[in-house]
């Protein structure tokens, strides 16, 4: 058994996942128009018609701009909590809305969604591991601190979108007003490259196989910085960046083994940014 996964963007501009494996997919936010939802999709050769839910981890714009449109054009059904919807302010089709609780998962097809609640400035805030079989893929973005229910899960799996926001010294001398950087790395905001390698050198398992570093601040980080970072202690994982401007590309990933998946990935990233809302 194995799950194809890609970050269709990542970052405060939007936020959109894909995991899935042959037969059916999810994704993880919709923080890109429909319409540049669609057409990422198509660039990677990512089957739309696969897309059984979406599941909402908070109520910030970048993770819902897309929401409303996606989830009624293509009849999906929305997983997200009362307490988020009521913050989100969006009304929805009613036969589309379905909740769910902190770790219970939710079966769709032959996949099974776990979703476990997290530190962020949100009202009730929840970070997934997408499970096909013995395969596990993680979306662990938009964290304030590394709790043990990150460090759980996070060990749980094959492969990960975590998140690494900040350099910290880029924030510490960077342009923003001391509130939100005090907000930023006070606990309820987001993990730095540090913060991410942390959690990566103390609880990664034996099977991780790729590591897809995720929402990097567009003023307080590099792809270069948080690569850096990581790749003098990756050993056998993969490490990459998903990019604020465009796709990634497209893995399998196995009990043992990790494939990059042939797609039209340049395509994708040459979308002008502007369609991007």
């Amino acid at each position: 058994m194995s799950l194809y996964l890609a970050s269709l963007n990542s970052g405060s501009n939007g936020n959109c996942y894909y995991v899935g494996n042959e037969h059916e997919a999810v994704l993880v936010d919709a923080g890109l128009s429909c319409r540049e939802t669609e057409l990422r999709m198509k660039a990677l050769r990512l089957d739309i018609g696969k897309l059984k839910a979406l599941f909402i981890s908070h109520e910030h714009s970048d993770h819902i701009r897309g929401m409303y449109r996606l989830a009624a054009r293509h009849k999906l059904p929305v997983f997200i909590t009362p307490s988020t919807r009521a913050a989100c302010r969006v009304t929805l089709p009613p036969e589309l809305l379905h909740s769910f609780q902190p770790e219970v998962p939710v079966p769709v097809g032959s996949l099974s969604i776990l979703p476990f609640s997290k530190h962020h400035d949100a009202c009730e805030p929840h970070s997934f591991v997408v499970c096909s079989g013995d395969i596990k893929v993680g979306i662990l973005t938009d964290i304030g601190q590394v709790c043990k229910r990150v460090q759980h899960h996070f060990s749980q799996c094959h492969a990960v979108f975590l998140e690494s926001n900040y350099d910290e010294a880029m924030l510490e001398n960077g342009r923003y007003p001391w509130h939100l950087k005090n907000r930023i790395r006070g606990g309820a905001g987001h993990l730095s490259n540090g913060q991410a390698l942390e959690l990566f050198l103390h609880h990664r398992a034996a099977h991780l196989r790729l590591v897809i570093l995720a929402h990097l601040s567009q003023e307080n980080n590099t792809p270069e910085r948080a690569l850096e970072n990581f790749r003098p202690h990756a050993g056998d994982t993969e490490i990459a960046v998903a990019s604020r401007y465009g796709p990634s590309a497209v893995y399998r990933i196995g009990a043992d083994t990790l494939l990059h998946v042939e797609t039209n990935v340049s395509e994708a990233q040459g979308i002008r940014q502007s369609t991007l809302f």
